[in-house]
């Protein structure tokens, strides 16, 4: 039986197995089933999507299967994936799910679970609805057919509208939320923001939220029409907004991508401020106030090294993970620890929520820069982002590094070149079969020369 839940959910081309609506509707039925079983009761689930074409069908589909289960469901139409999240907790609600493909283009959709608390699905659940799919939709698992006109074709400008009553009422509680807990006492007048919303599910909330607390809010890429989500646009493409940023003399420019679940930020002088410069930013204030919890900060991997310098120039420490906000969270809980995040740009602080939200995030941000009167450039001073060369050499094996003597000598003698001042990464292609060799260090001719060397001799050694 294939995995079809990844650790960002269930992620395809919409209308291909397993997100046809025979297979979608067999999840919702699944999902509603076993929750009615764990739960002893009728359970109640919320729905939410962003703003491509496909999602109307799918998060329809969905609701048919739970329904079939005779299980409550109720949507709230365009939302970002942490405003579901945000509902499943606060309504509550029994599971939250989430009709979106994050970053992919229009053509991608997916499906999201989150517990009641607001934590991504447990595996073994996942495991159910795997299993129930398979079983029940066994033709079209084997096919992967492409769905039909009557699901691929809607009104075009259907997928951005605000819903339903319920739905609007639904959409107003999360951002009431935003507004008086995330954002209490902060005051934006005279901040002038740049909202990049990836023609995404933030495309109505963030400017609206922002204009409430006052600030002079240009609005980009806010006009979805199904297909046009990430296009050249958002946290993915911010070339534009860093000139936009800098063009109308803004304080600041923000950019979300699709679900807005992450944020990229642009400062006045239009340099960007990825996730690991956010995570220095929030760290320092966080500190300031007596609120880094054990003076930890979770990251993953691909972090760079000049935030793991710059923390332990403070005296405070790096934590690092997998790749995954997922893993992410999990550091963060077992750790005690409450501030983390992806050099993406999502940022989790576990004591609001368990997901990244960014529209969230830009309110930190915000706040660290209403309670110091600095602009971002100033706040991510101390920050240094070192020179990083990545090298990808096709393997015939994926031999664990440690057992090829000659690998492990090599790997060995660059790690005390680097120790201080740099670092390397080398891992295996989760998907290929190549050898990723990454080192970050001062200077960018010194680690070039360092990754190709090691690259010979994997070459050497398993190529």
């Amino acid at each position: 039986m294939r995995k079809l839940f990844g650790t960002d959910g269930m992620r395809g081309e919409a209308g291909r197995f397993p997100l046809d609506a025979n297979t979608v509707r067999i999840a919702g039925r699944s999902l509603a089933r076993h929750l009615s079983v764990q739960l002893g009761r009728q359970p109640r689930i919320v729905t939410g999507r962003d703003t491509r074409e496909s999602g109307v069908w799918i998060e329809q589909a969905f609701a048919a299967g739970v329904s079939e289960a005779e299980a409550v469901c109720q949507s709230a139409g365009v939302i970002t994936t942490p405003g579901v999240a945000f509902l499943a907790r606060n309504l509550p609600a029994d599971a939250g799910v989430v009709i979106s493909a994050s970053h992919n283009p229009y053509e991608d959709n997916g499906i999201k679970i989150f517990e009641r608390t607001g934590r991504k699905l447990d595996d073994a659940m996942e495991r159910l609805i795997e299993a129930d799919i398979y079983e029940q939709s066994p033709a079209q698992a084997a096919k992967d057919e492409p769905a039909g006109r009557s699901e691929q074709q809607i009104v075009r400008g259907e997928a951005e509208g605000a819903g339903t009553g319920e739905a609007i009422a639904l959409q107003a509680r999360y951002l009431e939320f935003l507004e008086r807990e995330i954002g209490s006492g902060l005051r934006l007048h005279g901040l002038k923001i740049m909202v990049d919303c990836a023609n995404g599910a933030a495309s109505q909330l963030a400017p609206k939220l922002f204009a409430r607390l006052g600030a002079d809010v240009v609005a980009i890429s806010n006009a979805p029409d199904g297909r046009n989500i990430n296009r050249e646009c958002g946290s993915l493409y911010i070339e534009s907004l860093r000139h936009k940023t800098v063009e109308d003399r803004a304080d600041l420019g923000v950019a979300f991508d699709g679900d807005a679940d992450r944020a990229l930020f642009v400062d006045k002088r239009g340099e960007i401020v990825d996730g690991d410069a956010t995570l220095w930013v929030m760290a320092q204030q966080m500190a300031e106030q007596g609120k880094l919890a054990g003076g930890r900060v979770v990251a993953t991997v691909m972090s760079n090294v000049g935030l793991e310098l710059a923390l332990r120039e403070r005296g405070w420490q790096l934590l690092r993970t997998n790749v995954g906000d997922k893993y992410v969270l999990d550091q963060l809980l077992s750790t005690d620890s409450n501030l983390g995040g992806e050099q993406s740009g999502h940022i989790i602080f576990p004591r609001e929520s368990l997901v990244g939200d960014g529209i969230s995030t830009a309110l930190h941000v915000l706040r660290a820069m209403s309670e110091t009167n600095a602009a971002l450039h100033e706040l991510t001073t101390g920050f240094v982002r070192y020179p990083q060369v990545l090298v990808n050499v096709t393997v015939r094996e994926k031999r664990p590094f440690e057992e090829v003597a000659n690998i492990a000598r090599a790997a060995g003698d660059i790690q005390t070149k680097l120790e201080g001042s740099g670092r390397l990464l080398l891992r295996y292609s989760g998907t290929e079969l190549l050898a990723r060799i990454m080192i970050e260090g001062k200077r960018q001719d010194e680690i070039n020369e360092l990754a190709n060397s090691l690259a010979e001799i994997v070459k050497k050694e398993l190529g």
